[in-house]
C-alpha cells in the first residue's frame, strides 16, 4: 500500500485522503510514487505526456522507472493532481525503457505515443478468469457486463426490467452502469449524463459499449474519471481508458 495525504479541492473546498497506488517493479517490489506532504493540489487544466508520468526508484533493487503521475478525482468534477516529493535520485535516472533526450538520437524518438496505456493488475488476490457470455442480442450485452462488473467486484447488480430513460441499465449499492449495443459510438453526451447520474446516486458509473466512442467522448471521460469498456460480440469487456485500468486492477 502507498503513502497517504490529506487532500483539499480548490474548487468545493472538500477534504479527502489520497493513498498512492502500488506498481510492480521489475524485480517485482511493490514501488509507490513518493507523495508530498503539506502541499496543495492543483487541478488538471491540461495533459501533456511528460505530465502524465512520474519517475521512481525502485528501493530494493534501484531500478528507476515510469508510474502514472497521482491523480484524484473530486465529487465535483475536478481532477486534481497530487503533488509527487522530490526524490533526487530517482529524478537523476531516465525511467526504464524510456530514454531521455541525452541519450536518444532525434531520429529514434517516436513522434506520437499511445493515448492509452494498460496497467499492471495490482488487486491484493487475483480473480479467477472471466467467463464471458455470447452477445446474440441487446438483452446478451447487458447480461454480460452485469456478469463483469459482480467480476469487478461489485455486490447485488440487478438489471432494470424495463430501460428507464436515464439510460442506466445496470445498478447496485455503489455502481451504475450504461450499456450501449449500438452499431454507433457513445457520444460525449451519454458518457456525461453517466456521471451526472452516478454523481447523483454516490456510486461508481462505467460505461460499455459495442461501437466504442467518439473522441471527444473518450476524452470527457478520461477528464471525469469515467471507466470506459469496449465489448465483442464474445461478450469480453476490454478497458479503453486510464480509469477502466484502475478499475481492472484494483477491483471494486
Amino acid at each position: 500500500m502507498g503513502g497517504s495525504v490529506p487532500v483539499r479541492c480548490p474548487s468545493c473546498g472538500s477534504g479527502h485522503t489520497f493513498t498512492a497506488s502500488v506498481y510492480p517493479c521489475v524485480c517485482g517490489a511493490p514501488v509507490a510514487p513518493p507523495l508530498a506532504v503539506g502541499v496543495p493540489a492543483e487541478p488538471v487544466t491540461r495533459r501533456t505526456w511528460d505530465d502524465a508520468w512520474v519517475t521512481v526508484r525502485c528501493d530494493a533493487c534501484g531500478t528507476a522507472c515510469a508510474q502514472p503521475r497521482p491523480e484524484l478525482g473530486c465529487p465535483c468534477g475536478t481532477v486534481l493532481l497530487i503533488p509527487v516529493r522530490s526524490a533526487p535520485a530517482a529524478e537523476a535516472a531516465e525511467p526504464t525503457g524510456r530514454p531521455g533526450p541525452r541519450d536518444a538520437p532525434e531520429q529514434d524518438r517516436a513522434p506520437e505515443r499511445p493515448a492509452h496505456i494498460p496497467l499492471p493488475r495490482t488487486a491484493a488476490s487475483p480473480r479467477p478468469a472471466f467467463r464471458p457470455l455470447t452477445i446474440r442480442t441487446s438483452h446478451d450485452a447487458v447480461t454480460a457486463a452485469g456478469l463483469y462488473l459482480r467480476w469487478l467486484g461489485f455486490k447485488s447488480v440487478v438489471q432494470a426490467d424495463e430501460r428507464p430513460e436515464s439510460g442506466i441499465d445496470l445498478r447496485g449499492p455503489d455502481v451504475i452502469a450504461q450499456v450501449d449495443p449500438t452499431m454507433s459510438p457513445a457520444s460525449v453526451r451519454s458518457v456525461e449524463c453517466l456521471w451526472l447520474n452516478g454523481l447523483n446516486a454516490s456510486a461508481v458509473s462505467v460505461y460499455f459499449s459495442l461501437a466504442g466512442y467518439a473522441d471527444d467522448a473518450r476524452a470527457r471521460a478520461d477528464d471525469l474519471g469515467l471507466p470506459l469498456f469496449v465489448m465483442d460480440l464474445s461478450g469480453s469487456p476490454k478497458p479503453v481508458n486510464g480509469p477502466a485500468d484502475e478499475l481492472v486492477s484494483a477491483g471494486a
